[in-house]
């Protein structure tokens, strides 16, 4: 496809085309129910009977199937007709536009696409100083309509040859070979229904037009932004979308709660105290659930828009990714600092205990950040030039709250439910990434790590190099061996002092938290054996010891009080995890 071939092209003869199909499908169509009527209906009443009656009822069944299946063949032509001369006027309207800027801002375009202007300072038709980086950007959007146009042609003409080989070798007369076109077809009009597998999602993703993608984006940003085996950066795209429109449903669902109910009743109670109004009770905890998210969701808006100190703003280097983002449960965030479809090492974080939706923006983002910046420091000094890192924090489930449910930390169902969800995510991350595949490494903080832990336990086990077990209670196995891996590639970090990965005993008190009042444990342990132990049998990496109230937040090198924990981290991630500085187990 060139220039000249797209500026020139008359869509409208496409379009004539598919008319004429369409005319063809109807005449088609009034054609098998006359037969049907005059021929089928006629026979079928005509008390005929006997084997010759059956032979010939049966044959004519058959031939009403077949007349069925050519008349949804012509159908599928005339739709491809229709699509092709969709796609093609969109990737000429976007050469006309670029090619009608070219000409705006005084540069030449040549038919095979080179752009040249005048650098003369003192002409009328001086380019201006800006020419350049101008002409760059035009050049993309003109290769990019070429490449839309060509994908359109390509496709139109595999669709149109493989109708032409049905209609000539007779396989368009067979209902199962309909059956199956019909499907394709319906396949790219469809999202894929939730639970295909990434890859399966992948290749129906590979096989849309961009015009086709587009509309998806456009139309579904909330399913597109958080399906697994989508590219990155669609999901970044989509998600962006649909942050905006739950920041905008959130806002006009506070507002249409109306003014706050009054609190009290008048009447008093027989103790002579205030009865609180249940219409304030009602709208109070709506009103609450409402902001909480509205909240949240603001945080990361303010992060992507780069209100914060470090970064994420539009030009932010690393750049960052809204992998995903939804209401669901207590809400979910995926953020990435850098495209793990292009890096070669990728890591994946689950927060654990207290994690929340309004924490994203600000303070876990960071947090991602930080082990980011490890890995790049720790890929750099091992001799990986360029280095290349991409480090993603992921909630994608309901993290256990201590205030108010404290006793959910010790269940495990969130964490199951997590882990399924913590699987699929990376094995999307697999199918979609570029090129050779990347050292990825998944990470569990805190309760975190028992949602790495489930997720291990799935079929084919958590497609990874590297575990990364910090501050954890324990994983759900007994074993390092256990996790799918071998046990040479699962680290843990624990703090001397870290209460939650300090096995509790009966009675224990963890200062602070006050809703975990009395853990009793028979075990001695919360989920599993410590994974910190030798009996465990992973490799324990060097922390500072911390104190009680504030080791179990340190690991990632918050405040600098983390010691070795971060750039230990750094190493794993950066595929350098043999160079560690070690610490025994206990």
């Amino acid at each position: 496809m060139d220039i000249k071939t797209l500026y020139d092209a008359n869509i409208i003869n496409i379009t004539i085309a598919k008319n004429a199909f369409d005319t063809l499908y109807s005449a088609f169509g009034r054609h098998i129910e006359s037969w049907q009527h005059e021929v089928a209906d006629r026979l079928t009443n005509s008390h005929w009977t006997g084997t010759a009656s059956d032979h010939a009822q049966a044959r004519i069944r058959f031939l009403g199937t077949e007349l069925q299946s050519a008349h949804s063949e012509l159908d599928l032509v005339g739709k491809a007709l229709a699509k092709a001369a969709e796609q093609f006027a969109l990737a000429q309207s976007h050469l006309v536009r670029a090619l009608d800027d070219a000409k705006a801002a005084k540069l030449n375009v040549a038919p095979d696409g080179t752009i040249t202007w005048d650098k003369e300072p003192t002409s009328a038709n001086y380019a201006g100083a800006g020419a350049e980086t101008t002409a760059i950007a035009i050049s993309n959007r003109i290769t990019a309509a070429l490449n839309e146009a060509d994908h359109a042609d390509q496709e139109l003409s595999a669709r149109l040859s493989h109708f032409a080989t049905n209609a000539g070798n007779g396989t368009g007369l067979d209902a199962a070979t309909v059956a199956q076109d019909l499907a394709a077809q319906t396949g790219r009009e469809q999202i894929p229904p939730a639970g295909t597998e990434p890859a399966g999602v992948k290749k129906w993703w590979d096989g849309l037009t961009d015009t086709e993608r587009q509309k998806f984006i456009h139309e579904h940003p909330d399913q597109i932004g958080n399906l697994d085996g989508v590219p990155a950066a669609v999901r970044d795209q989509a998600n962006r979308v649909n942050l905006r429109n739950l920041i905008k449903d959130r806002e006009t669902q506070l507002a249409n709660l109306g003014p706050e109910p009054t609190r009290y009743l008048s009447v008093a109670e027989t103790n002579g105290g205030p009865v609180e109004n249940p219409d304030y009770t009602e709208w109070k905890r709506k009103h609450d659930a409402l902001q909480e998210k509205l909240t949240g969701f603001q945080s990361i808006q303010k992060r992507l828009d780069g209100k914060f100190a470090d970064g994420g703003g539009p030009n932010s280097d690393p750049p960052l990714l809204l992998l995903g983002i939804g209401d669901q449960g207590q809400g979910r965030a995926i953020l990435s600092w850098g495209d793990p479809d292009k890096a070669k090492n990728v890591s994946s974080l689950v927060p654990g205990l207290n994690s929340t939706l309004a924490g994203v923006g600000a303070g876990d983002a960071s947090t991602a950040k930080r082990i980011y910046q490890s890995a790049t420091t720790a890929a750099t000094a091992n001799g990986d030039v360029p280095p290349s890192v991409a480090s993603v924090f992921w909630l994608g489930y309901d993290a256990p709250q201590l205030e108010g449910s404290g006793s959910s930390v010790l269940m495990q169902d969130r964490a199951e439910e997590g882990g399924a969800a913590y699987n699929k995510f990376l094995t999307g991350l697999r199918a979609t990434h570029e090129g050779a595949p990347a050292h990825m490494t998944a990470q569990g903080h805190s309760y975190g790590s028992l949602v790495v832990g489930k997720a291990t336990q799935h079929p084919g086990g958590l497609p990874v190099d590297d575990i990364v077990l910090v501050g954890s209670p324990g994983v759900g196995v007994d074993k390092a061996t256990q996790l799918g891996i071998g046990a040479d590639h699962v680290y843990v970090g624990t703090a001397k002092y870290d209460p939650v990965a300090d096995a509790p005993s009966p009675g224990m008190l963890i200062p602070g938290w006050a809703a975990v009042e009395a853990i009793t444990n028979p075990d001695g342990s919360w989920h599993g054996v410590d994974p910190a132990s030798r009996g465990f049998g992973a490799q324990r990496f060097s922390v500072a010891d911390g104190t009680v109230t504030d080791s179990h937040d340190n690991y990632f090198g918050k405040h600098d009080k983390g010691g070795d924990s971060l750039p230990n981290i750094g190493k794993i991630v950066s595929g350098h995890g043999n160079t560690i500085t070690r610490e025994d187990p206990r």
